[in-house]
């Protein structure tokens, strides 16, 4: 079977989008070579395992991570870098789902990950810049109507104020679009460059004292007391083992693949659009819109409009430039004489009720992924978590673990063509605004 770690992407290089033309500049982990020991062995130099070497490493852990290319070469290097309120449900379903109190409890986790990305920053001197603002904009009343209410909830039960209604002129104003009824801007939430905020942490752990080895793609876990993670010069054996591939996980861990489903998501950055930009977004603010394959954008440091949207579900990327910039014409028409100077796809994980997906497969190996688009701060907050537990504390893991999970229907072998078909689906409504 094809291995989505190669089926897009060169071996070892970063994909050619404008994160990775714009990344702060950060000299390659050598490969594994040998045997190491270690007290724990972490799988993916994402946000989530990077964030557990810091955190493990602070604590005096010998900590070994192993990355199949770069680091920040997956999801967290890929995405719209939005820093996002709340879990990837809202607090009406989290409430239906476990009750009032642990969804106050997974709030205050969520405000606390935001928090967590601002004193990184700030802490380690990442080359990263925190922008406020993210808008949801919505196409319908029944919308609009059901974020304003949002808004007022969540002031009046969590409370939180930092949410601004917006009605179809404001909502005019702010993002420069004519399709919207209207929407809110959180305040609160924010945006980043994701792939230097992956390098600072990167950068951090390794001065922490993590051992990170680049080019080094685990090909076998052998279970036991002390756990054994094979690659193709080398091998790492470990008290515990953190699985943070999220959707370049492959089969290492089985008992995982059947709650956690890889999908396609695609960006493409336009070129610098100088006096254009103040039309498009009037705030330095990114935006969210409200079909289910969510339409993302923001503006670059340059003024460049990145823009995310369409998904898919094969191994093989589709024609990346054709599938997003339709979107986003329909959205900016005005923008049709523009050229678009990167394109890019990348691979993150979901679950049946997009919610992160915590297990402990076996007792000394935990594994963890699938924000399913939320990850820029729940994936670092985890990582945090999961520093946590291994050093003895679980209270924040078994709090995401007892999120009730399904497996997807048909497991591991018909998943694919069954979300397929859901998410084909979702699409034509979107298509016909329903």
């Amino acid at each position: 079977m094809l291995n989505l770690l190669y089926a897009n992407d060169r071996v070892g290089e970063y994909p050619p989008s404008y994160y990775a033309a714009t990344r702060t500049k950060l000299d390659p982990f050598p490969p594994l070579a040998g045997e190491v020991q270690a007290d724990v062995a972490i799988v993916g130099a994402g946000y989530m395992g990077l964030s557990a070497a810091l955190h493990l490493a602070e604590k005096g852990v010998k900590v070994v991570v192993l990355e199949a290319h770069r680091v920040g070469f997956g999801a967290s290097g890929r995405n719209g870098g939005q820093v996002g309120s709340g879990q990837r449900q809202d607090q009406d379903w989290i409430e239906r789902a476990v009750g009032h109190q642990h969804a106050r409890r997974l709030w205050d986790m969520a405000e606390d990950a935001k928090a967590l990305i601002r004193d990184l920053i700030t802490r380690h001197q990442m080359p990263v810049t925190f922008r406020s603002g993210v808008a949801h904009a919505c196409y319908t009343r029944a919308e609009v109507r059901h974020a304003h209410a949002y808004a007022e909830k969540l002031a009046r039960d969590y409370g939180y104020a930092q949410t601004e209604v917006l009605d179809r002129p404001a909502i005019r104003r702010l993002i420069g679009s004519d399709r919207f009824a209207g929407g809110a801007v959180d305040w609160g939430a924010g945006h980043i460059h994701p792939l230097n905020f992956a390098i600072g942490l990167a950068r951090a752990a390794a001065a922490a004292g993590a051992q990170i080895f680049e080019g080094s793609e685990v090909l076998q876990l052998t279970p036991g007391t002390r756990v054994t993670l094979k690659t193709a010069a080398g091998q790492v054996t470990a008290d515990h083992v953190i699985l943070a591939g999220n959707g370049y996980l492959a089969g290492l861990e089985p008992a995982y693949a059947a709650r956690v489903m890889p999908i396609n998501n695609f960006l493409i950055a336009t070129e610098p659009l100088g006096d254009r930009a103040a039309g498009v977004l009037a705030e330095p603010i990114a935006v969210a819109d409200s079909t289910f394959v969510v339409n993302y954008w923001r503006l670059s440091d340059d003024n460049r409009l990145i823009f995310g949207g369409g998904e898919s579900y094969g191994y093989r990327f589709p024609d990346i430039l054709k599938t997003v910039r339709k979107p986003m014409l329909k959205i900016y028409p005005e923008l049709a004489d523009v050229k678009i100077s990167h394109a890019w796809g990348g691979t993150l994980a979901i679950t049946m009720n997009r919610m992160p997906a915590l297990l402990r497969p076996q007792p000394n190996v935990l594994a963890a992924s699938a924000c399913s688009g939320h990850g820029v701060a729940l994936s670092t907050l985890t990582g945090k978590l999961l520093a946590e537990t291994v050093a003895g504390d679980a209270a924040g893991f078994d709090l995401l673990a007892a999120i009730p999970q399904s497996r997807f229907p048909g497991g591991a072998t018909l998943r694919w063509p069954l979300l397929v078909l859901a998410m084909t689906w979702y699409g034509m409504r979107d298509r016909l605004g329903v």
